[in-house]
């Protein structure tokens, strides 16, 4: 077996199908994007064919001084691999954490020395690539995730029942929540969504054709709450392997507190995930696992279920990834 990194889709072999975070649609869309550089990890069999990829994009922003320290390193999950290989459990064997070390070793050598930090999140387990992880210098920062499950019941069995309240009420008085599709509304949505994120540097903002490439292929939603023709919230969810992911989400909350915009939102983006028949709904960043954290509560609310991960993270420096390992020890 053998790792190639590429950094054009017109290299890249058959790819195994699986999460579109690390599919050649979202490949070919990150170079198209501004601020976008996609790297691909691919290993090979001796046959030549692809068992397994892996996607890394840097995303940045456009400064003539020292350059490394406004680019960071972003991948989502643990990659894709191929049904026909036999992923093993034994330590002699082939598995799905050896070749995952494979693709991560290749990135990490190749793009270390030109970003400020490396992150890995959305692991399908917990403990999957611990091992390869700590290996490569990368150090764990326990994260929430939260997600609501649409296979066994309905949203209306799930959500608190006081939360449901409100939001009726607020729709009553004539806030709702629809599909973007008038190119007003994208200008609405990218307005409320940018002002919302200024003042939050690290949260990475892509360029609006993203969103559009995104959604013109089927593989994104975005949905606008509105109020009397005021843009009061707005929400980008992600589609991949059968889940939605909610990726972006802003709200007028503050101005329209009686409104509840932000409620109404999210509650609206459950349902038409659940219309959709997609087996869970994913919130991507519900942050970290304080015991008092009024986002993570308020998610919560909807019916969703809680559960503890890592989110892991690769600086330039050696020494502070030695020190944050330390501090993050198990």
């Amino acid at each position: 077996m053998k790792v190639t990194i590429h950094t054009d889709t017109t290299t890249l072999p058959a790819l195994p199908h699986g999460s579109y975070f690390h599919s050649r649609e979202l490949m070919e869309l990150c170079m198209r994007t501004p601020r976008h550089k996609p790297y691909m990890a691919v290993v090979t069999d001796d046959n030549g064919e692809a068992i397994a990829n892996l996607l890394a994009v840097v995303r940045y922003k456009y400064v003539w001084m020292i350059p490394q320290l406004h680019r960071h390193v972003r991948i989502l999950g643990e990659g894709t691999y191929s049904d026909k290989a036999d992923f093993g459990t034994s330590p002699t064997g082939l598995s799905k954490n050896m070749v995952f070390s494979m693709m991560l070793d290749a990135l990490t050598r190749r793009l270390q020395g030109r970003t400020l930090y490396m992150e890995v999140s959305h692991l399908s387990q917990k403990m999957f690539g611990y091992a390869p992880l700590r290996a490569a210098g990368y150090f764990p920062v326990r994260w929430m995730s939260i997600h609501n499950s649409h296979h066994s019941h309905a949203p209306e069995e799930r959500i608190n029942e006081r939360q449901l309240q409100r939001i009726e009420a607020a729709m009553a008085r004539g806030i709702e929540t629809h599909v973007v599709k008038s190119e007003e509304d994208y200008k609405s949505l990218f307005r409320l969504l940018h002002r919302h994120y200024w003042f939050k540097p690290r949260k990475f903002i892509p360029s609006d054709d993203f969103f559009k490439g995104l959604q013109e292929a089927g593989h994104c939603k975005m949905l606008l709450t509105t109020y009397k023709g005021k843009t009061l919230g707005c929400a980008i969810y992600v589609y991949s392997d059968g889940d939605a992911y909610l990726w972006y989400s802003a709200s007028r909350r503050k101005s329209y507190a009686s409104l509840h915009p932000n409620a109404v939102t999210f509650w609206n983006t459950i349902r038409y995930t659940y219309k959709e028949n997609c087996q869970h709904i994913r919130f991507m960043d519900v942050g970290l696992p304080f015991s008092r954290n009024p986002y993570r509560d308020f998610i919560l609310s909807f019916g969703g279920k809680e559960v503890s991960t890592f989110r892991w993270f690769r600086t330039r420096s050696q020494w502070l990834n030695k020190l944050a390992s330390w501090m993050w020890r198990e």
